[in-house]
């Protein structure tokens, strides 16, 4: 597989190849690949570096740029930035799921598009990044995520409806929350985003707004009303 257009999209190109293959690379391939004998090392350990490299530098940057902040603060916002819904959506951003090896099952399943795969591809590709080109290479990558991602959550509704659906429908085994724009009206300066929330393709709620965020956040407010919750 070439994995150009995606190193131009991660805006950085790896001197070890084989650490982005490996990033990529789900343990259900590497599982299929060993049983014909040929190795393929899975993103699992990877996986586990970087969760603990994107905490370091989640830490680092809101300890040096938001002096003010209290500790349960740094911490609430942290959380809020690494967790497997905010990992899933900068995948998403980089098109992720369109360059991982998964095996035939999951490949089926669409694995590609379940935010546990590609939060932890995530995760494994910025450990890759950090065994390739360092600490500086990896925290410049990170940030390009985190660092609007933190402004983001410093500046919303402290009701996160997006988060409220995830954290619920996470509880089950293979489900698939995505939110799908289904229609763009108005003006280029004043447009309108009609966004669906839909879980394995039933659609669950909808949203109407002039920014897709929000449209995505009132779709979700409209889910929980479904469930019960508000």
């Amino acid at each position: 597989m070439d994995f150009g257009e995606l190193e131009k999209a991660l805006g950085y190109e790896f001197q070890n190849k084989e650490l982005l293959k490996m990033a990529l690379t789900h343990s259900s391939y590497s599982n299929e690949m060993k049983a014909k004998g040929i190795a393929a090392e899975c993103n699992e350990r990877a996986e586990f570096l970087g969760d603990a490299v994107l905490s370091y530098i989640a830490s680092s940057y809101l300890y040096k740029n938001y002096p003010k902040l209290s500790e349960g603060e740094l911490t609430r916002i942290r959380a809020q930035v690494v967790c497997e819904r905010a990992l899933c959506e900068y995948a998403q951003e980089l098109g992720l799921g369109s360059y991982l090896l998964l095996g035939h099952g999951e490949a089926l399943s669409h694995g590609e598009r379940r935010p546990s795969i590609l939060a932890d591809a995530f995760e494994a590709l910025l450990a890759a990044i950090w065994l390739d080109g360092g600490e500086g290479a990896a925290e410049k990558f990170a940030l390009r995520f985190l660092a609007p991602e933190i402004k983001r959550v410093l500046a919303s509704n402290p009701t996160d409806y997006k988060s409220m659906l995830q954290r619920l429908v996470q509880v089950e085994r293979d489900v698939i929350l995505e939110y799908v724009v289904v229609n763009e009206s108005g003006p280029p300066h004043k447009r309108v985003f009609t966004v669906e929330a839909r879980l394995n393709n039933n659609i669950i709620g909808r949203g109407e707004s002039t920014t897709k965020r929000e449209a995505e956040q009132l779709a979700a407010k409209e889910a929980l009303r479904l469930f019960g919750l508000q």
